[in-house]
């Protein structure tokens, strides 16, 4: 995934746009980068790697450097960014969120002639900040050329540039992400999560709607290209990365969080399931609000059975090495024996997508004396690697849990049956739901049904992204 926030206004805006950013560290763990323009001192830009390091103490020895009333940043989970680019279009900073899955066939048709090169990544893969930015280069405006580059691009880009009379801010063309604009008293932001400019001192003053563009200046912002009807934004934000006091579309992602973990309880009152146990307990952290709206709905007492000790591994896959992740993540499990021994435990998460620290996390709990241990996933089974934001994306899909439990159910003839596997109402999904707790040890597993996940966010399902469960738009 990736973050971004940029300002511009009459004062100095470095301190917003360091805290700004560092405000999105949630949404990634690899790069981050900052850009800032001043008119006497030109632009000034750092990147740093912060896979083991938090943004905010790599970046805090260079706040001395920086100066300017405007600039932009970002945390990236994929390219080295901001780039700073020259063209005939001028001299501009441009940070995007997104993924180009046809980045080989652009460079083929488009720059495959003599004169053009692009700055391989160590993978031998092209930054696909600096393809965006050479495919804006080809019109003979930036509005143009964002449009061109969106059109031209498949996967999605959301896009921020910065030149010396203020920023451009564009929405991925079916606005699978958001982008919002904050005001203040001397000037605007814009932001990927709202709460990052709140605590600076702005209001909310407007969000882009798909593929629209925005300049905006420190008297205020204008849309320079209009939006589009159609909108795919990802469910994932209000499920998972989305940060509990954000609103995207006027949904608020903690009240949704609270809201599906009610439906899963009502669907497993309906159907019988696990009524008797003692507490109801949230996969720290994000699995949290799903389970207190589920304890909320049952009336059974929400606990917390263990805890993550996470003062010096904030987050479990920051370590490339996934032997290490995986020792990480169990070193961070810390059990309340009181609340563990002798209990019948329902923990929900927030999603089950490869199951790779599932095993251990149950039998963590039944060696801490746990009598059952229920699962539950605030989403439907993820089927397809996301090919629109890099989320969830895979070397394989079968590296997915779900798509993995049905090769090894039924081999590839499976694999024309997703949809019933996913549908626990069916006999499919009642084997692949019955294999995975025979598997992981569980008493008993339940998945959040797409139409549950969909209510609980309450907007028109035309207007949301499920293709990671679903394989539809």
């Amino acid at each position: 995934m990736g973050g971004f926030f940029g300002a511009v206004s009459k004062r100095d805006v470095t301190l917003d746009i360091f805290f700004g950013v560092d405000y999105h560290s949630h949404l990634g763990t690899r790069r981050g980068g900052m850009i800032l323009y001043d008119g006497k001192d030109g632009f000034q830009r750092q990147i740093h790697n912060i896979e083991n390091t938090p943004f905010r103490t790599k970046f805090e020895r260079d706040l001395a450097k920086f100066r300017g009333t405007s600039g932009i940043g970002c945390i990236s989970d994929t390219d080295p960014q901001p780039l700073l680019v020259r063209s005939h279009l001028g001299l501009y900073a441009i940070t995007t969120v997104g993924i180009i899955n046809n980045a080989e066939e652009l460079v083929d048709k488009y720059f495959s002639d003599h004169g053009h090169q692009f700055m391989a990544m160590s993978s031998g893969k092209v930054n696909a900040t600096e393809l965006t930015a050479a495919l804006i280069n080809q019109k003979e405006d930036l509005v143009s050329g964002i449009l061109h580059a969106q059109e031209m691009i498949d996967g999605s880009s959301t896009i921020l540039i910065l030149t010396p009379e203020g920023i451009l801010a564009a929405r991925d063309k079916l606005g699978r992400l958001p982008v919002l604009v904050g005001q203040g008293e001397e000037g605007c932001c814009v932001s990927f999560e709202s709460f990052a400019y709140h605590k600076l001192g702005y209001a909310d003053a407007y969000e882009l709607g798909p593929r629209e563009i925005v300049r905006i200046t420190p008297e205020g912002f204008e849309t320079l290209s209009p939006p589009g009807e159609e909108m795919r934004i990802c469910a994932f934000l209000w499920t998972y990365y989305g940060y509990p006091n954000s609103n995207y579309e006027g949904v608020n992602v903690e009240v949704m969080r609270y809201q599906n973990g009610g439906i899963m309880a009502r669907a497993d009152r309906e159907r019988g399931l696990a009524q008797d146990v003692d507490y109801v307990a949230g996969v720290p952290d994000s699995g949290i609000p799903h389970a207190i709206g589920y304890a909320n709905a049952c009336h059974i007492p929400f606990a917390r059975p263990f805890v993550k000790y996470t003062p010096t591994w904030p987050r479990s896959f920051m370590p490339t090495n996934q032997k290490v992740r995986n020792q990480v993540a169990k070193m961070k499990q810390i059990p309340v024996p009181e609340l563990i021994q002798g209990k019948k435990l329902l923990f929900v998460d927030d999603s089950i997508v490869r199951g790779t620290q599932l095993r251990e996390t149950v039998e963590f709990l039944y060696g801490a004396g746990a009598r059952e241990v229920h699962m539950r996933s605030a989403c439907p089974p993820i089927m397809y690697g996301c090919k629109y934001l890099n989320f969830s994306s895979s070397n394989s899909e079968l590296e997915l849990l779900a798509r993995r439990t049905v090769q090894e159910l039924e081999g590839d003839e499976g694999q024309q049956h997703l949809a019933e596997y996913a549908d626990a109402n069916t006999q499919r999904g009642q084997c692949m739901l019955k294999t995975i707790c025979e598997k992981f040890g569980f008493d008993s597993l339940g998945y959040q049904s797409l139409d549950g996940l969909l209510e609980a966010i309450g907007l028109d399902r035309s207007k949301v992204c499920t293709y990671c469960w679903s394989g539809k738009e």
